[in-house]
Formats: C-alpha cells, structure tokens, sequence
C-alpha cells in the first residue's frame, strides 16, 4: 500500500522572528515548528515584509530589514520573506491585497492543499485572496488582533468577508470566540485553542537565586512583559506606583512609547523604581518571572497572551484585566498560586489587586500551566485544514504520547472534509487528562 502524500501547508504569517527580530512573533515560530514536526506535513511558511517608499523607508526600524534574504531556513523551516509595499498609518485597509501579491510571487508554482493564517489581520483576508487565486481552502488563527481590526470601520468588512469563506477558524479562548460572533462571523465555525507553554522552559524555580543573577534588592518587584504600547496597559501600572510604596516595576519589552512612559515615572517621582529591561529573549524569561512578585498586566483586549500562561508556569502571580481569554487563565488557580482578574483598568484596582500577590511563598509549588487549561507542551500546532475527503478515511484520535495527546478529526463539508489537529496536553505529572482538555476535545467532535 502506498504512503498517503503530505498535506501540503502554507502559512501566512506577518509576525515572524528574523535576525533583525529575534523575538518578533516567536510564538508563531514555535507553534509551526511543532506543526511542521508532526508526520504528513509538508510545511512552507511566508513572513512578508513590509516597506514604507522612499524616504521612510530611511527610518532605523526598516533598515535593519533590508538585508534579509527573500528565502532562508530559519530553525528548520523555510522562510520567504517578500517585501510588500506598507504605507504607515494609513495603509491598513489595502495591506491584505498587497501582502497576498507578495505571497503568490513568492511562491508561484509550488503546489499546495491549504492556506494557513496566522492571524486574523492582515493576515486573513490575505490568505482568502491568495486561496481565492489557488482555488484552495483557507484558515485563518484569531488573536488579540481581531479585538480591533473586527471593530475598525476600515477592515471590518475584510475580516467578516474572511471568516464566512474561511473553511474553518481558530481562537486562543472562548471569549474570543464570543467577541468573534459579536463581530459577524460564525462561533460555529470556530475551534477553540488554548495557548501553549514549553514546560522544559517554563516551570518554578528557585526565586532567590533568579533575584540576585538580576541584581535585584529586597524590594518588592512587579513585571509587565509585552510591547511598550498603550493597549498593554504599563502607563496604569505606572500610574499606581505611588499607592505601592517601596515597590518596584520591571518592564520587559520595547516600543515607542517607552519615552512618554519614561517621562510619566519622572512626573510621578517613581522613576527611580521603574525598570526598562528593553527587549528580553525567550530563553531569558523565566528567570525573570520566577524573580518578580506578580506579573501586572492591566491590557485593554488580549487574546490568551502568552505572559500570563508563562507566569502561571513559573509559579507567579498574575493581575490581569478581564479581557480577552483572561478568565480561561484565572479559572481554578493552582494551590499557593492565585491570579486575580481586574474589572476596571485604571491604577488603583492594580495596585490594590497587587499588594496582596506581593506576599508569595520563596518557593512556588511544582505545578505548571496544565491547571489553568492550557497546553504543557511546546507552543502547540494550530491548524484547523480542509482537504479532500478521501484523505480523512482515519479520522480516530492518534495514541497518546508521553507529553501531549494528538487528535484528529473529520468533519463533512460539501465535498471536502476539514480536519483538525490540536494538541491536547495530559496534566502536568501525566496522572490523567485535565477536564479542560477534554472539553476542548468535545469542540473538535464530528457533527
């Protein structure tokens, strides 16, 4: 009997780590790694690169992107990276046209069965033109993207007119799936995934030794981790330094709003307390979370980002906003371990839901981000792909391996099939699968 031929993937992915970036999208990295891994994927990803005309095209942010190659492998993956032309600010509306152009001259003549978004936006509409020109079906990963470019009048459109032609979508919570069917488009259309953690990086340690490699004192220390920007909130975290007296705010991550966020600590007269680490690598995380007091992360939309289930990992508190998939990572915190969701942003619920996570054990239970529903494995592949339907005859769920269960499948649509594969993590000490989990399962079930 002969092989059955790959499943020939193609993903679309606008953030994506190059040398430039080492930590732009890494997560996205991770998660098509784990995908590519996987037996009968043939994986091809395209990371287009966006550049302004002359003379932005000047600024510091794209020069750096000039030299990369149009093609390479990155960590085992082959990477295009086309440049597409961006216009800053006001090109948001014409991206998808011009990033799927870019996309099918990168690979013009290669053969695939699915079209893969990474996101929803730019991203999706993308991937339904260039589906549209390969005749094939497409799928396109909502995030925290869709929060605004659902809602913006100037991609709206193209985000609903994605999600009705899409043949299968994907979200990192139930409330996303939510906020999707308040935007138009279809809940029934849509798997939920939850986000995944590596746990041979991301567990507890010891706290004491983190604190002194950083060079931190005694005082208390809370971390944002995420771009310096105003959706994630650090300016509220500022703003409520002056109601936490003696402690101190560790900040991981860059962006342009790193100056006014600077000049907002001088204001106040906590500069003195507020730490820029700049950008801080993935290796280099966990230390950081298993040193600091809480993780405060006050963003007004997420999806299920990926700090919180890392924190959890590591055995940190976290306060959160509700938004997003914030009560996925809140539901039965783990023993000793709490998370506290904020139901008003401004600073003093932050520094009053912090002051009590201030006060946590030297050393955090052994538990992992299995408690809290979501994966404990390696940032989980995420495809939802339709393919013909001679190609799902074993549709069964795959043998459980020793870190994570795989499934697998089926269900009817027209004369093509759409196949799931999730990732579906066993609990932390491999005792059983968590009830979580196995709704998640229920979610995958045929019609």
């Amino acid at each position: 009997m002969s092989a059955e031929p790959p499943l020939r993937v193609l993903s679309i992915a606008t953030l994506f780590p190059d040398a430039a970036r080492p930590n732009f999208g890494l997560f996205v990295e991770r998660s098509l790694r784990a995908l590519a891994a996987q037996p009968g994927i043939d994986l091809t990803v395209v990371a287009p690169v966006g550049f302004p005309p002359f003379p932005l095209s000047l600024h510091r942010r794209y020069r750096a992107l000039r030299d990369l190659p149009r093609i390479e492998s990155w960590n085992g993956l082959t990477i295009h990276r086309p440049p597409f032309r961006l216009i800053p600010r006001f090109g948001v509306r014409s991206n998808p046209a011009k990033i799927a152009r870019a996309v099918l001259s990168a690979v013009k003549g290669q053969p695939f069965d699915i079209v893969d978004a990474q996101f929803f936006y730019p991203d999706g509409p993308a991937s339904m033109r260039v589906a549209e020109t390969l005749g094939l079906p497409f799928q396109p990963s909502a995030r925290a993207d869709i929060s605004h470019f659902g809602h913006d009048p100037a991609t709206r459109s193209q985000v609903v007119e994605a999600g009705a032609k899409a043949a299968g979508l994907l979200a990192v919570s139930d409330a996303m799936r939510r906020d999707m069917a308040v935007i138009g488009i279809d809940p029934a259309k849509v798997a939920v995934h939850y986000t995944g953690i590596d746990t041979a990086r991301f567990h507890p340690g010891d706290r004491a030794a983190a604190r002194a490699a950083l060079g931190m004192g005694a005082a208390p220390a809370i971390l944002t981790v995420g771009a310096l920007i105003p959706r994630k909130g650090q300016a509220l975290v500022i703003e409520a330094l002056p109601d936490l007296p003696g402690v101190d705010y560790w900040l991981a991550g860059a962006g342009e709003y790193e100056g006014p966020y600077r000049a907002l600590a001088r204001r106040l007269g906590v500069d003195g307390r507020v730490r820029f680490l700049g950008p801080v690598a993935n290796a280099d995380l966990p230390q950081l979370y298993r040193a600091a007091d809480a993780v405060v992360m006050p963003s007004a939309s997420e999806g299920l980002a990926n700090a919180w289930v890392e924190a959890l990992a590591c055995g940190t508190p976290i306060v959160i906003s509700n938004a997003g998939g914030a009560p996925n990572s809140s539901h039965r915190p783990p023993p000793a371990v709490s998370s506290s969701a904020l139901r008003k942003r401004s600073p003093r619920p932050c520094a009053l839901s912090s002051r009590p996570r201030l006060r946590r054990p030297t050393s955090p239970p052994a538990w992992t981000a299995a408690s809290t529903g979501s994966a404990t494995a390696a940032n989980s592949p995420r495809i939802c792909t339709a393919a013909p339907v001679a190609r799902c005859g074993n549709a069964d769920p795959l043998e459980s391996g020793p870190a994570a269960d795989f499934s697998v499948r089926a269900r009817a649509s027209d004369d093509r099939a759409v196949v799931f594969l999730a990732r579906h993590p066993l609990t932390a000490l491999g005792r059983g699968r968590n009830p979580r989990h196995e709704a998640m399962r229920a979610d995958l079930q045929p019609d």
